[in-house]
């Protein structure tokens, strides 16, 4: 049975205040693992609760938080304060999280789109801090055009806090159109980002991608073939070079957000399995 959710509020290191929603077990229950979400570009944390309902019943305790700039978190919409702005606040999220509970419980950080970019960033600076990673169609390769190059090659210098649209188009953010209606009925999704923040983006899917080789936690890599958000190409890469830390399962037919498709049980299924693998359930 699945306790209700809590809200909180976490401070950053800078005074800037980060909202948190947190999924508990029931009371005497002892989590396999402790769960982070990572959110992606322009929504936030609240839009997973059904994921961490589901990953509740697995056995697991999630957290997740609104990104800088994102939800309920402060800064503007789309805004980012300094270029290691999310990776630094990840860092006092897992350090936070670790000391809420035993530290011999395990960590695991799922970051979907643009929070998959910052979880691998981070993992890939602190893989000692995590015990695992989870990837949901990351931000590995943005698509970006020449023209959209030569724009990230000159704005962010002059004038990073500019934000425009960030053309995400979400009619294809599923196959389902409910979860596109809720999208954009959602008061907590906007559609900006700065200079700084598409520049970051832009350029930390091939750093990521260079650092594959050397990979050391162990990882799930899940990515959508027909994805029309960001290019699969850039997950694909990073799963041709990494070692075998990392398992790596496209799904051909789905769009970018996989566990928001018509049928999400494959990939759960996949998900669950790799839990299983790495994570095994608690005797009861």
């Amino acid at each position: 049975m699945n306790t209700e959710s809590t809200l909180s509020t976490f401070t950053a290191a800078d005074g800037e205040n980060l909202a948190v929603q947190d999924w508990p077990l029931p009371e005497g229950q002892v989590p396999r693992a402790v769960i982070l979400l990572v959110h992606g570009l322009g929504e936030h944390a609240g839009r997973y609760d059904a994921l961490a309902r589901r990953l509740n019943g697995w056995g697991f305790a999630v957290r997740g938080y609104d990104q800088y700039g994102h939800g309920e978190s402060g800064g503007p919409r789309g805004g980012l304060s300094s270029e290691s702005r999310l990776i630094d606040d990840l860092a006092d999220l897992v350090e936070s999280t670790r000391t809420r509970g035993p530290r011999d419980t395990p960590l695991i950080l799922l970051g979907h789109s643009m929070g998959g970019l910052v979880a691998a960033q981070f993992v890939a600076r602190h893989a000692s801090r995590v015990d695992g990673l989870v990837l949901s169609s990351p931000a590995l390769d943005p698509g970006l055009s020449p023209v959209q190059k030569l724009l990230l090659a000159v704005l962010p210098r002059w004038l990073p806090d500019l934000r425009v649209g960030n053309g995400l188009r979400p009619q294809y953010l599923s196959h389902d159109p409910a979860v596109v209606r809720a999208y954009l009925a959602d008061p907590l999704v906007h559609d900006r980002i700065s200079a700084r923040l598409a520049s970051v983006i832009a350029q930390g899917g091939p750093a990521v991608v260079a650092q594959a080789a050397r990979w050391r936690v162990p990882s799930l890599l899940m990515y959508a073939g027909d994805d029309r958000l960001v290019q699969p190409a850039g997950s694909r890469a990073f799963a041709a070079a990494a070692p075998s830390c990392v398992e790596s399962t496209e799904f051909p037919a789905l769009y970018h957000e996989l566990f928001n498709e018509r049928d999400p049980a494959p990939v759960l299924a996949r998900l669950q399995a790799w839990f299983d693998k790495h994570f095994a359930p608690l005797p009861a």
